[in-house]
């Protein structure tokens, strides 16, 4: 299994459709972070892309102990607002990827074995299925606070 870690921090997102890059952009800012520091043991940054749904989140591995999903999530707030969800407690219908595919019920069935968070930034624009590159002003603002709630949950902070 090529993901061989007791905690996965994962993000998910296309970085061509404006804010639906978040995920990908914090994994990006996590790995930077490391460059010069130790990575905790057991812990694996992944860009998934918009493939977390069908190549990780589909094929659980025992070993893994915590998941964390980094992610766009469409709630009740203003953009760039980053919100800690379960997978049992976010809104419904508006965790989705740009293919409509639910991404909830992989995620719950993984929280059978594992603890699974969802650190979810509200977006202000999506721009699928029209390519426009690069975050939005307040969720580009929103990645500080994305990489210090993920530096806390693997133990760093």
């Amino acid at each position: 299994m090529p993901y061989d870690a007791e905690t996965l921090v994962v993000g998910c997102g296309n970085i061509l459709f404006k804010d639906d890059g978040f995920g990908p952009t914090v994994i990006k800012k996590l790995e930077e972070y490391f460059e010069d520091r130790e990575m905790p043991d057991e812990t694996m940054f992944i860009d998934a892309g918009t493939g977390a749904t069908h190549f990780i989140f589909s094929l659980p591995d025992e070993k893994w102990k915590k998941i964390i999903v980094v992610d766009v999530v469409e709630f009740n707030a203003e953009p760039g607002t980053v919100k800690i969800f379960s997978p049992h407690d976010i809104p419904k219908g508006t965790y989705e990827n740009v293919h409509t595919w639910p991404v909830e019920e992989p995620l719950h069935d993984l929280a059978e074995n594992a603890e699974v968070i969802v650190v979810g930034c509200k977006p202000e624009e999506i721009s699928a299925p029209d390519v426009d590159m690069g975050l939005t002003k307040p969720v580009q603002d929103a990645i500080p606070e994305a990489v210090n709630i993920i530096l806390k949950e693997i133990g760093v902070l």
